[in-house]
């Protein structure tokens, strides 16, 4: 089971989606096992579309910076 700090969740307004590394991202092909930072570059959340820039760790440095993300306008990875 992943730690808190290996946990990131979106900050997006109305999204929150928490990206877990036990679980990958099946709707955007990222097998489970792959950690938080190992996420390819363009990875977006499969929520709302925001970028990785958007994410937070649930606990641990860096989990109380604010994070000034808008809703993206581009679609989730997958999405057409």
């Amino acid at each position: 089971m992943a730690a808190p700090e290996e946990m990131y969740q979106c900050q997006t307004v109305n999204c929150g989606y928490v990206y877990n590394p036990d679980k990958g991202d099946r709707k955007g092909k990222v097998p489970a096992g792959t950690k938080f930072e190992d996420l390819p570059d363009d990875w977006r959340c499969p929520v709302c579309g925001a970028t990785k820039k958007c994410f937070r760790p649930l606990a641990g440095p860096g989990s109380t910076a604010q994070a000034r993300c808008e809703r993206p306008t581009v679609p989730p990875h997958g999405s057409n």
